[in-house]
């Protein structure tokens, strides 16, 4: 049995393209243990002054206290998922605000990474990760979803990285259609790797 963490950040609900996926995922791996975290349903505080004080620092007052507990319980999850799927649209050509304060409350020094003489070391090693992004026009691997989320992954340790694009789904249902059953392909592909 593997052990899954799911993220889902669309503001798009049902409608999203990306949260269809993950359900289709989420559809394809039972009977393995799935946690699943919607960043836009439940949504993590602003990561503020307040909260790089909490999870980089120590933490005095309740509210930093209350933050760091909520970032230690992200990272619980993390830490137990051998698999992570992230659902990551793009909005104005990045992820979604959500998913940006996910990984601003579990990139911890000391904790999922550290720094070394020879930079940054990611801490989360032997995981893997499948991105499932949505984009309303057709972009190349360039994209800044796909580079941000190959960097945070790395960064914290998560180097064996896939991702699933479903493009073109703003130039119409048919575009939608083919970008879906696209995607859903070669999500049946990845998963019997899982």
């Amino acid at each position: 049995m593997n052990n899954v963490l799911v993220l889902k950040s669309s503001i798009s609900g049902n409608n999203s393209q990306t949260n269809q996926l993950a359900d289709y995922v989420i559809e394809k791996l039972q009977g393995n243990h799935i946690v699943v975290r919607d960043l836009a349903q439940q949504p993590l505080p602003y990561f503020d002054t307040v909260a790089a004080i909490a999870v980089r620092g120590e933490p005095k007052t309740t509210e930093e206290k209350q933050l760091l507990a909520l970032s230690d319980e992200l990272i619980e999850e993390l830490k137990n998922a051998q698999t992570l799927i992230i659902g990551a649209p793009m909005y104005n050509l990045n992820i979604p605000t959500q998913l940006k304060s996910y990984f601003d409350f579990i990139a911890r020094p000391r904790v999922t990474f550290q720094y070394t003489a020879k930079g940054p070391e990611g801490l989360l090693k032997g995981k893997k990760a499948i991105v499932l992004c949505a984009f309303g026009g057709l972009y190349d691997e360039e994209n800044l979803v796909t580079q941000y989320m190959k960097s945070i992954l790395g960064f914290i340790g998560i180097t064996d990285v896939q991702f699933v694009y479903a493009q073109g789904i703003g130039l119409g249902a048919e575009a939608i259609e083919k970008a879906q059953s696209s995607a859903k392909n070669k999500i049946n592909e990845l998963i019997t790797s899982l």
